[in-house]
């Protein structure tokens, strides 16, 4: 049988409620991982498990301290012959960023799989218990591994770089926008597309010992130009704007803009819009301004990419194609 690490950070799916219809007051990250597993007992039909606690947390509490550590974690631990495959629970709010930056930073030689819950484990109709089963299921195929860190919820495997999350509070809530699932999981019968990849890691080398300030700005009707002036002062090292449109720039915005480049300060033009991306020169002279475009990236997984960029210092000529490759 596979051997299996669960690794818990907190989130819903460790929640607890005083009253089992309560799915929206509740303390999350609560229970521990091994209460978590002595709630599911057919998971040993799956594999070896054993668990570690590196956080309790609510999501909305993860920082990017927290990333470099649980990247840190999951390299030793991947790197061990007792180890074939991960799971990790997380929280919904900011799974996407931590998914996307382990997505960025995780050797794919073995499965590993990010699960996670919209109801806490108390709630009548909780979702966790088969997302977790699920998950565990996911990271004991060993073909998952070239896929890159992968997301199980709501019976659908998303590579991490395809998943955000949709909803507020519906249980479906994780999924894509531009791009489908790469899988499917009927009770515990994981199907996996064949076809998918998930290509390599672009930070696989050493990680930074800290990642620099990096501020997502959005723009809006009448949004001051300060903003910009405000990240800057206040020591950002690099800024992403989450424009309206294809990027769209607002005129008001430019001196503080040009600012900002002329510091040494990488500006990134990305979209408020849930679909299709950046493209440079799109709507916008990035040559003449010297700023970035995210491609295909949304604005917060182009603030991962950026800070991790900065962090292992890539220069700044490197910076474009550095997020075109995320």
């Amino acid at each position: 049988m596979p051997k299996l690490l669960l690794i818990a950070t907190g989130g819903t799916i460790a929640g607890s409620a005083a009253d089992t219809t309560d799915t929206s007051r509740y303390r999350a990250g609560a229970l521990s991982a091994e209460t978590l597993l002595h709630a599911l007992p057919e998971a040993s039909t799956i594999g070896h498990i054993t668990a570690e606690q590196p956080f309790a947390l609510d999501s909305k509490d993860m920082t990017p301290t927290h990333w470099l550590a649980l990247a840190a974690l999951l390299r030793e631990r991947l790197a061990s012959p007792e180890v074939d495959g991960v799971v990790i629970t997380h929280g919904t709010d900011t799974l996407e960023e931590s998914a996307f930056f382990l997505h960025l930073t995780l050797p794919r030689s073995k499965t590993v799989v990010l699960t996670a819950a919209m109801r806490p484990a108390t709630a009548r109709s909780a979702d966790g218990p088969m997302n977790l089963l699920q998950a565990l299921a996911c990271a004991a195929t060993q073909s998952a591994a070239g896929l890159g860190p992968l997301v199980v919820a709501s019976d659908r495997i998303w590579r991490a770089r395809d998943c955000s999350k949709r909803h507020t509070h519906a249980p479906d809530a994780l999924g894509g926008v531009d791009a489908g699932p790469v899988g499917v999981a009927i009770g515990t019968h994981i199907r996996l597309d064949q076809a998918a990849d998930g290509g390599a890691p672009c930070f696989a080398g050493t990680l930074p010992s800290a990642l620099p300030r990096v501020d997502v700005l959005a723009a809006y009707a009448g949004a001051p130009a300060d903003l910009i002036d405000a990240s800057v002062a206040n020591g950002a090292a690099g800024i992403v704007l989450a424009l309206a449109g294809h990027g769209s720039v607002p005129d008001d915005w430019r001196p503080a803009i040009t600012a900002a480049v002329a510091r040494g300060i990488p500006v990134v033009r990305a979209s408020r819009v849930a679909s299709g991306g950046v493209m440079p020169q799109a709507n916008f002279d990035d040559a003449a301004h010297g700023t970035l475009a995210c491609g295909r990236l949304t604005p917060w997984q182009a603030r991962v990419t950026l800070m991790l960029a900065l962090g292992c210092g890539i220069p700044a000529e490197r910076l474009q194609d550095t997020l075109h490759r995320a």
